[in-house]
């Protein structure tokens, strides 16, 4: 069996997902996300901070995307999962991968660190885009 990843694919998938990160914590839900992380509204980074936080979300967006294009491929393997589709396999892995990995972290945020359920709504919602959107992205390319 050959197991071939499209990393022009992952690029695009990085872009789709910087730009969604950009959307969900500026202009959709920033100023709520702020209140709820206890953040001053206004405050804006050092440009130093500011360069480290974009690196960093590349990074992690490329590994994001990378892993999760080596699960979808990985998943194509087993013979149901072609007959199911595209479209159903690229909404199967973001949510299962959502509930799975995501959402239990989310959880046990309102618990240990005292996060307000608005904040998971945010977060959580934003994860789960973001899985869509890489997951269609990715399941439609590879």
């Amino acid at each position: 069996m050959e197991f071939k990843i499209n990393y022009i694919a992952i690029v695009i998938a990085v872009i789709a997902n910087f730009i969604l990160g950009y959307l969900w914590y500026s202009p959709f839900f920033g100023k709520i996300w702020a209140k709820e992380m206890g953040f001053k509204t206004g405050n804006e980074p050092k440009q130093s901070e500011f360069i480290k936080g974009l690196v960093y979300m590349l990074i992690g967006n490329f590994l994001f995307a990378w892993v999760l294009a080596h699960n979808i491929v990985a998943w194509q393997f087993v013979p149901d999962i072609k007959e199911m589709g595209k479209f159903s396999n690229a909404i199967s892995s973001a949510i299962f991968t959502w509930i799975g990995f995501y959402f239990p972290v989310h959880l046990g945020s309102t618990v240990w660190e005292g996060k307000t359920w608005k904040l998971v709504g945010i977060n959580g919602g934003y994860h789960l885009a973001s899985l869509i959107v890489v997951s269609f992205i990715l399941t439609y390319w590879i």
